[in-house]
C-alpha cells in the first residue's frame, strides 16, 4: 500500500486502489420509507437494487457504491429505517460476490459506518470530512475526529472511509481562502483511507487538472467522483487510482434513470482501453 494508508485492519478494497485501478458503479435505491417519494416497500427497493448490482457485475464491474440518492430533499439526520434498508440492500448485494460501498445523504456519515459494519461494506463515501461549508442541506462542519472515533468505538476499523473535499453542491466560500490540495492535504492528514475529486453538480465532470493537483498533494487513493464517461476515463485514470460512476451510464444518461446495460459495457470497454 502506498505510504500514510496503513490500517489496523487490512482492507481488500483499499490494497487493490492501491496497486491497481477501480472502476465503482453507483446503485442508487428507490426513495426509502418515510422520505417525500417513497412508493416502494423494502422488499422492493432491495430486489431493485440487487437487480441493477447484476447488471454491473455481467458487465466486469465488481464494486459498487449504494446511495440514498432518491431521498430527496435530503436531511442532516436519518432516521433508524433508512439504516435498517440500506443495510438489507448491502447484505443482499454482497450475496452476488461484488465489493460494496456505502453513501448515506446528507452527510449521515456515523449511520454509513454503521450500515457497513453490521452489512459487511467494505467502505464509505462521506462528506463534510473537513472544513466547514455550506450545502443544499445547510451548514455541514467537519467530522473526521467524531467520525473515526465512533469508527473506533463499534469495531469497524476495517471499513475505509474515501472523502468527498471541496464536494459538489455546496458553496465554499467560507474556505476560500483553503485551496482543492490543502483541502486534500488535510483529509490524508486526517486519516482519510482515500479522497475523491468531483464536478461542482452531479453528473459534472471534474476538472482534470484538479485531479492532478490533488495526485500531486496526497499519497492516499485518489478517485473521481462525478462526470466519468467513456471520452474521458483514460484522462481520469492518468492521476486517478478509482472512478466513480453513476450517471452515465442511466437511460439518457441521467442519474434518475435506470441503469442502462448498454452503457455501461461501453464504459467498461473503455475503461478497459485505458488500462491497456
Amino acid at each position: 500500500m502506498r505510504a500514510g494508508c496503513f490500517r489496523m485492519n487490512a482492507n481488500p478494497f483499499l490494497e487493490e486502489l492501491a496497486t491497481g485501478k477501480l472502476l465503482i458503479g453507483m446503485l442508487h435505491l428507490p426513495a426509502l420509507p418515510g422520505t417525500p417519494c417513497a412508493a416502494a416497500t423494502p422488499d422492493a427497493i432491495v430486489q431493485t437494487a440487487v437487480r441493477e448490482a447484476a447488471v454491473y457485475r455481467d458487465c466486469g464491474v465488481h464494486t459498487v457504491l449504494i446511495e440514498n440518492m432518491h431521498d430527496v430533499p435530503y436531511v442532516r439526520r436519518v432516521g433508524p429505517e433508512t439504516v435498517a434498508v440500506m443495510t438489507r440492500a448491502v447484505c443482499e448485494v454482497r450475496g452476488l460476490g461484488l465489493c460494496v460501498g456505502v453513501q448515506v445523504l446528507a452527510g449521515a456519515n456515523r449511520e454509513a459506518v454503521a450500515v457497513a459494519a453490521a452489512g459487511g461494506a467494505a467502505f464509505v463515501r462521506v462528506e463534510g470530512y473537513v472544513y466547514a461549508h455550506v450545502a443544499d442541506e445547510g451548514l455541514l462542519e467537519a467530522c473526521a475526529g467524531e467520525l473515526l472515533r465512533y469508527r473506533r468505538q463499534i469495531g469497524a476499523e476495517g471499513v475505509a472511509v474515501l472523502a468527498d473535499i471541496k464536494k459538489k453542491h455546496c458553496a465554499h466560500a467560507i474556505t476560500a481562502d483553503v485551496d482543492l490540495g490543502e483541502t486534500a492535504r488535510t483529509a490524508a492528514f486526517f486519516r482519510a483511507d482515500g479522497v475523491i475529486v468531483s464536478g461542482r453538480h452531479t453528473g459534472e465532470a471534474a476538472d482534470p487538472r484538479e485531479v492532478a493537483e490533488v495526485r500531486r498533494t496526497v499519497t492516499c487513493p485518489v478517485l473521481v467522483g462525478s462526470g466519468v464517461t467513456p471520452e474521458n476515463v483514460a484522462e481520469y485514470l492518468r492521476h486517478a487510482d478509482g472512478l466513480i460512476v453513476g450517471s452515465w451510464v442511466k437511460v439518457e444518461g441521467h442519474w434518475s434513470g435506470a441503469l442502462c446495460r448498454e452503457r455501461v459495457r461501453r464504459l467498461v470497454s473503455a475503461f478497459e482501453k485505458a488500462l491497456g
